[in-house]
């Protein structure tokens, strides 16, 4: 059996350091520069309300923004488990997002793209029971998407203020 070595783990951490890596919300760090930064537009639906909900508890609220986050959103379900009745029990619901952060100063867009995933719900259940399993999916889905968004936004190399 393998066993951890203290000095394989401390050239490990030195070897980190050696090659720039920074943790993500360090002191110094862009990603920290964002927290409290960004504005995101105004939810058009529910599912939006539940991604900026979820963007605004990740990224924090802001009075004096110096960025504005756009989301726009694709919704999609499929058929995945179908019975020999030709009955769906099982969906798959498909989430698209497609972000663009800009700079307030000017409106340049400093970083934009499209984040995708998808979850599952069972329609077993009473109608009742599959509604509140449509709901709770999309929940998740709004919740997988604005993660992304955000470690996305995380990664974004912010230039200095002239």
């Amino acid at each position: 059996m393998w066993l951890l070595d203290r000095r394989a783990f401390l050239l490990g951490a030195l070897a980190l350091g050696a090659c720039g890596f920074t943790p993500v919300y360090g002191p110094e760090s862009d990603a920290r520069a964002l927290l409290g930064a960004i504005e995101v537009d105004p939810p058009r639906d529910r599912e939006g309300y539940l991604l900026v909900r979820h963007l605004e508890e990740r990224l924090g609220r802001t009075s004096n923004a110096a960025y504005a986050l756009s989301v726009s959103i694709e919704l999609d379900t499929e058929r995945m488990a179908i019975t020999a009745d030709n009955v769906a029990t099982r969906y798959n619901l498909l989430g698209k997002a497609t972000y663009a952060l800009r700079a307030l100063d000017g409106g340049k867009v400093v970083s934009s793209g499209i984040v995708q995933s998808f979850t599952a719900y069972s329609t077993t259940g009473s109608t009742a029971a599959t509604r509140a399993a449509e709901k709770d999916a999309t929940e998740r889905l709004m919740v997988i998407l604005g993660d992304k968004i955000v470690t996305r936004l995380m990664a974004v190399k912010l230039e200095p203020a002239a």
